[in-house]
């Protein structure tokens, strides 16, 4: 598999779960990928994972940090002379609760981080290489931006305002950049634990697949949004649900 050959890529929040498998993907696909996320050691072993300096190499910092996003972009073109591809994958959600005992500055935090961010990374992109050569964005959504996600309600609004992002930016960055994302359900990684552990099977019952997501489950959606055989696709989001919100109209997703 090459369909992504001689093609650089940018993967936020990749130093394990979804956007590791992501960029996993990616790379045996041909790719090469500069990774990104806070733990400079996590990084250095997701790396490893994918073979080394001459398919991976890592940047750690905050993904909502300028100086960051530029050293990010710097290296993919200083190391590989180009940038096709980028994931928006970087999302945190600091609370659960009710939205009225919602510390307002953690809101602002979670905004900051899951949809700013995302827009200054795609701005920063666009200057370096895509505005001239074009490419594909994939930005991470989650059902929780579809329909009320009680508990995580506040990370669920900044999800939708993701997946409208990537709505507007598609109509403004077409023809030559398309601009999709991916709206999962619960997936099977650490940032989600909360939503399954020690109730795993009882969360899977509303599942009309019977399980949870697995990250290579969102890694192929996005390789595919990622990939020439989606030319003709832009401003989509791709429910990966495991046809949860068919059965069950209060899934949620991480």
């Amino acid at each position: 598999m090459n369909g992504f050959e001689d093609k650089v890529g940018i993967v936020t929040g990749a130093s394990r779960g979804i956007g590791l498998a992501i960029a996993q993907r990616l790379v045996d696909e041909g790719a090469r990928v500069v990774i990104t996320a806070r733990k400079p050691q996590a990084l250095e072993a997701a790396v490893a994972q994918l073979g080394g300096a001459e398919h991976a190499v890592a940047i750690p910092g905050h993904a909502a940090d300028p100086d960051h996003q530029d050293e990010a972009v710097r290296t993919a073109l200083d190391r590989w002379g180009r940038l096709d591809l980028l994931v928006n994958n970087t999302g945190i959600n600091p609370a659960y609760g009710p939205l009225l005992q919602l510390d307002l500055d953690v809101a602002r935090k979670i905004l900051d981080t899951n949809v700013v961010a995302a827009l200054s990374w795609v701005q920063k992109a666009h200057a370096a290489w895509l505005g001239e050569h074009g490419g594909a964005i994939v930005n991470v959504g989650s059902v929780a931006g579809l329909r009320a996600a009680p508990g995580i309600a506040f990370y669920g609004a900044s999800k939708a305002a993701l997946l409208h992002l990537t709505e507007e930016l598609a109509v403004e960055l077409g023809p030559t950049i398309r601009v999709n994302a991916v709206a999962p359900a619960v997936v099977r990684t650490r940032f989600a634990e909360a939503l399954y552990t020690g109730r795993e099977e009882q969360a899977a019952r509303g599942y009309a697949l019977k399980r949870l997501g697995e990250p290579e489950d969102v890694a192929g959606a996005v390789a595919y949004l990622l990939s020439d055989d989606a030319a003709w696709t832009t401003g989509h989001t791709m429910v990966l649900d495991g046809g949860a919100t068919l059965v069950d109209g209060s899934a949620i997703g991480g």
